[in-house]
């Protein structure tokens, strides 16, 4: 008799972090977007071959496009393309969330940077945030709350 076994797939892991942002940045306010890829692309995100710490969101002719992403292309990637590491890529967003991100970067202060990148389901999905610049004593509070919370948090336990 054979056995039949059920291998599940985790679709809803995330890709790619930007802790990095979470430590420079107050974030205002959270977006999700949907990514315009090529075929090579989406398998290097199936392998989990993507970097987002150094990249950013602008914004031209009413469209978002992230730039400085690496997705680094894998060794078996097609012979009759040349794979681009840091292309800039589309980001897709409804009309109202497109408009309000362009009118809160234009003012004095605020820019948009991605969050992380995960899987919904089989669609990939960058999470972006609005956000406000850190100064040095902003950092230092931060950090100051967190110790603060772990402590508390330990000495609760026991």
């Amino acid at each position: 008799m054979s056995k039949n076994i059920v291998v599940k797939k985790n679709n809803g892991g995330t890709i790619a972090q930007n802790k990095r942002a979470r430590h420079d940045y107050f974030i205002e306010e959270k977006f999700e977007a949907g990514l315009s890829l090529q075929g090579w692309e989406v398998k290097s995100l199936r392998a989990g071959r993507m970097t987002i710490t150094e990249s950013y969101i602008t914004f031209k002719n009413n469209e978002a496009f992230l730039f400085g992403a690496q997705i680094q292309p894998l060794l078996s990637a097609s012979t009759h393309v040349v794979p681009e590491a840091t292309r800039t890529r589309k980001l897709l967003l409804s009309r109202r969330e497109l408009e309000k991100l362009m009118g809160a970067v234009n003012q004095k202060g605020y820019t948009c940077v991605p969050l992380a990148c995960y899987w919904k389901g089989h669609l990939a999905k960058l999470e972006i945030a609005l956000v406000k610049g850190k100064q040095l004593h902003d950092k230092r509070a931060t950090e100051k709350d967190r110790d603060w919370q772990r402590d508390k948090a330990r000495i609760m336990h026991k």
